[in-house]
């Protein structure tokens, strides 16, 4: 992944386009992972051509399920990832072990697959995305860890509605080993300092935030890099 801020910290922006991807990238300092959203093509050929183009300004591309985290897209994101290596994708729980090994062996090279649960407002718990079932947040992470699957989505967070659900999940997943936390849904610059100072204190190799709605120009439907720079600094004055 990329570099980090505080050594932790990264940020999912969706670009439009590689100038929009670059722009951000700079607005961010340099701790943003560009990415796009499956639902917004409309064949994979086109998805994979667009992840392609933002890699030629990024290292690591992000591809989203979209639709709020629709698990329907699922195997179109593997299909993109699988054509485009984009270095990082989203898969409900359900999917993520399957398609980490897919990748692996068929392009023998490595690429990072979360695994999306639901919070379920109780803390300790999660809830599935595809079947609906909840399962002990301990008990779901020991499964997470024997699956080899390296980070955890958690969506909709819908801001600081579920943090003190995200927080567990964050200080149990760096007990056990996992790489990464990625929270998405309702985050914006009037909440991220609450979610990371959250968990700024705890020792996981990253914690990437999806920042999407709030930081897009409706119009022309690229992220806007002032709105990227705000969050940015704003978790720059937590050091």
């Amino acid at each position: 992944m990329e570099e980090k801020l505080f050594d932790k910290f990264l940020f999912n922006f969706l670009a439009s386009d590689a100038a929009n991807a670059a722009d951000i990238m700079e607005a961010g300092s340099g701790y943003v992972v560009p990415g796009i959203v499956s639902d917004k093509f409309n064949s994979v050929a086109e998805a994979a051509k667009k992840v392609k183009e933002l890699k030629s300004v990024a290292k690591v591309v992000s591809i989203g399920l979209g639709g709020g985290g629709n698990t329907a897209n699922w195997k179109k994101v593997l299909d993109i990832a699988s054509a485009s290596l984009p270095g990082h994708l989203n898969q409900p729980f359900e999917t993520a072990a399957y398609a980490k090994g897919f990748l692996d062996g068929k392009n023998n090279s490595k690429q990072l697959v979360n695994a999306l649960v639901q919070p379920t407002g109780e803390v300790g718990k999660v809830r599935l995305a595809n079947s609906g079932n909840v399962l002990q947040v301990d008990e779901f992470i020991d499964i997470v860890v024997s699956l080899g699957i390296e980070s955890i989505k958690m969506m909709p967070v819908k801001g600081t509605q579920h943090i003190d659900e995200l927080i567990y999940l964050t200080k149990l997943a760096a007990k056990k080993g996992i790489r990464g936390v990625e929270p998405a849904g309702g985050i914006d610059a009037g909440n991220i300092k609450a979610i990371i100072e959250g968990v700024k204190d705890m020792n996981i190799e990253f914690f990437m935030p999806h920042i999407f709605g709030s930081t897009i120009d409706k119009e022309t439907g690229k992220t806007i890099p002032a709105k990227v720079r705000e969050i940015i600094g704003i978790v720059e004055e937590l050091s």
